[in-house]
C-alpha cells in the first residue's frame, strides 16, 4: 500500500509540472483586474459587450493567442487530475498523514481560485465580490504552498522507499496514460 501511494504522490508531481507549466503561459497572458471594458477580441459574438478586464484577458487567450486554448484546456484538465490524485493520495494513506489532508485541502482551494481569478463562474455571487486580484493572489500561493508539501512528502517517502529507475519509469508511463487517457 506505501508502494502504491508513493507512486501516486509521484505522479501528482508531475501533473503539478503540467500545472505549473501551462500556468505560467496563463499567467503571461493574463490581466487580473475587475474594472469594467468591453471586449473587442476575436470572438465575433462578444464584440462590445461590457465585462470584467479579467475575463477579457482569459477570452483573448482563448481567441487570440496562438495555443491558448490548448494551454487553458491543459491547465484545467491537469488541475483535475491534481484533485482526484490528491484525493486517492489521502485514502491510499487512510487519511493518517497531514501532509495528503493539507495536500487535498490546497488542491480545492487553489481550484476555487482559480474559478474566482478568472471572473466567470463566481461572478454574481457572495465570492464574486472579493476583487479578482485576491483570488489569483490566493490562487498563487496556494500553488506554492502545495509544491512544498508534495515535494516535502515526497521526500519523506523516498528515504523509506528509494526509488528505482523502473519505478521512476512506472510512474512516468502511469502519468502519461492517465493524462493522455481518451
Amino acid at each position: 500500500m506505501e508502494r502504491a501511494r508513493q507512486l501516486v504522490g509521484d505522479m501528482l508531481i508531475y501533473w503539478f509540472l503540467v500545472v505549473l507549466g501551462t500556468g505560467a503561459f496563463l499567467a503571461f497572458h493574463y490581466t487580473p483586474d475587475n474594472r469594467t471594458v468591453f471586449y473587442d477580441g476575436g470572438y465575433e459574438p462578444l464584440r462590445g459587450v461590457p465585462m470584467s478586464d479579467a475575463y477579457r484577458s482569459a477570452l483573448q487567450i482563448s481567441f487570440d493567442v496562438p495555443g491558448g486554448l490548448l494551454v487553458r484546456q491543459l491547465h484545467h484538465s491537469s488541475s483535475l487530475l491534481l484533485v482526484l490524485g490528491t484525493a486517492v493520495w489521502a485514502v491510499l494513506g487512510r487519511f493518517r498523514y497531514a501532509p495528503a489532508l493539507l495536500g487535498f485541502g490546497l488542491v480545492l482551494l487553489s481550484a476555487l481560485a482559480g474559478y474566482g481569478s478568472v471572473d466567470d463562474l463566481l461572478s454574481g455571487t457572495v465570492l464574486g465580490r472579493l476583487p479578482t486580484v485576491v483570488w489569483y493572489g490566493l490562487h498563487l500561493l496556494t500553488a506554492l504552498a502545495l509544491a512544498a508539501t508534495l515535494v516535502v512528502s515526497s521526500h519523506r517517502e523516498a528515504v523509506r522507499n528509494p526509488r528505482t529507475p523502473g519505478f521512476v519509469a512506472l510512474s512516468l508511463v502511469l502519468t502519461a496514460l492517465v493524462f493522455f487517457w481518451p
